[in-house]
């Protein structure tokens, strides 16, 4: 009895765990505010759930800095096929269902895309948003909606609640996903034609069960991420004509006494203004030096130092970026170790955030006059040695083999394997009695003794 209760609650345990990884809310934020509200160092990376303190934070940092008027649009239920299914993915594509919205955050100079956020913690939303305002949220339905009159000067709360079905009414989801994204360029229009400063926020109270309508969507459109950016920007290669070095990041960002700077523009694409004449090149090191003319109106200059070394154990040879230089006159070098990028020559190094804070798993040290600096990384990848013509050969990537939802999922089944191994052995150690009572024998008799 005792094991079979056992075993129902690491079933029941199992069973919510499954349901709680399903009950996650996408949640889109942006501003009109010159300045970006949330530094790159502060988006989760992919296939992070995002939890209620985790959202606290990023929205508590944007309305301490940004503009406090606010759109809070919360929607019924929405989920990331939503936008997969239905979405332009910031192509402007005429059969995209979010095109005020993709506009809208395509055109911000500051933006929060998270893909997965648990759903609980979204819904605390306006509980938050009144706490952190210290205001009453406002309602707005399209018959007030002409008359809302704001007043930048004086903070206020707009919450606008758009409607979602399932296919049960006589609008299909698409077309109520139209008709929710025109009420919301609706509201950010009329902010405009006043000049209004805003934040916006678009979540949903639950995530929506999506029957994705593959008939009118082109086979490459599937599987997109939320709002993904396409790309074809190349990689930056040097030289041109017979590289010896190729790097590449999808975000490439340094910062200076907490003030960011995006250098991904300035590195990589046709309006790339980075000058990497400097950089050497022999057998066994070599120096990548990027050379920026006006990062924060003074010039910069950053330094990838590697070596190729021959390890005998291994029997062949290692690249390795030794450090990663920050100089910006008149301040002395910043220096940081970056041992941990390694890989075989013949291979690319590849990692999906290289930064040097520790709380993001850090794989920049600080080792030399760096207190000041901070670099993030994302989708880094480089080689230095044994490059053949201007693609990457095939990369070495710093994610361990046994991620933390694989060790979870196997302790998990040991531990099963193990309850349900002493269970059996249990009752295969079970023995039937060799002697039993015979009614029609002598009784047995206890004199009794005084």
């Amino acid at each position: 009895m005792a094991l079979r209760v056992f075993a129902g609650f690491w079933l029941f345990l199992l069973l919510g765990l499954a349901a709680a990884q399903t009950g996650q809310v996408p949640l889109l934020a942006w501003s009109s505010h010159s300045r970006s509200l949330w530094p790159p160092s502060s988006i989760p990376h992919e296939g992070h759930v995002v939890t209620e303190t985790q959202l606290a934070a990023l929205l508590d940092s944007a309305l301490d800095s940004g503009p406090h008027n606010v759109l809070l649009f919360l929607q019924e239920k929405l989920s990331v096929e939503d936008f997969t299914a239905y979405g332009g993915v910031f192509g402007n594509k005429p059969d995209s269902a979010f095109p005020n919205l993709e506009n809208a955050v395509g055109a911000a100079s500051s933006s929060l895309v998270l893909p997965s956020v648990d759903w609980f913690a979204a819904s605390a939303v306006p509980a938050f948003l009144k706490a952190k305002l210290g205001i009453s949220p406002l309602h707005v339905d399209q018959n007030t909606l002409q008359e809302l009159r704001l007043n930048a000067s004086l903070p206020a709360l707009l919450l606008i609640r758009l409607p979602y079905t399932t296919g049960s009414s006589l609008m299909a989801p698409k077309e109520v996903l139209t008709s929710n994204d025109e009420i919301l360029g609706q509201v950010l229009s009329g902010l405009q034609s006043e000049d209004i400063p805003y934040t916006a926020i678009l979540t949903a109270l639950r995530p929506s069960r999506v029957v994705r309508d593959v008939s009118g969507l082109a086979p490459e459109r599937l599987g997109r991420q939320l709002l993904q950016k396409e790309t074809t920007v190349a990689p930056l290669r040097f030289p041109a004509d017979k590289p010896w070095v190729l790097f590449w990041a999808t975000n490439f960002s340094v910062a200076i006494n907490d003030t960011w700077h995006d250098l991904t523009n300035l590195t990589f694409g046709d309006r790339a203004t980075v000058d990497v004449s400097k950089s050497t090149n022999t057998q066994n090191a070599s120096e990548l030096v990027l050379s920026y003319p006006s990062v924060g109106g003074q010039p910069l200059t950053i330094t990838f130092q590697m070596t190729n070394i021959r390890y005998s154990v291994s029997a062949q040879n290692w690249f390795t970026v030794r450090t990663v230089v920050l100089h910006r006159p008149p301040n002395p070098p910043a220096t940081f170790n970056g041992t941990q990028i390694t890989a075989p020559s013949n291979y690319s190094f590849s990692c999906a955030r290289v930064s040097s804070q520790p709380a993001l798993e850090g794989v920049l040290v600080p080792y030399k006059n760096a207190s000041h600096w901070k670099v993030l990384i994302v989708n880094f990848q480089i080689q230095s040695f044994n490059v053949i013509g201007d693609k990457f050969s095939y990369a070495s990537d710093c994610a361990g083999f046994f991620s933390p939802g694989i060790w979870m999922g196997l302790l998990t089944s040991l531990l099963l394997v193990a309850v349900f191994t002493y269970g059996l052995h249990m009752v295969m150690s079970l023995k039937t009695m060799d002697r039993f009572d015979d009614p029609k024998g002598p009784t047995i008799s206890v004199p009794q003794t005084e």
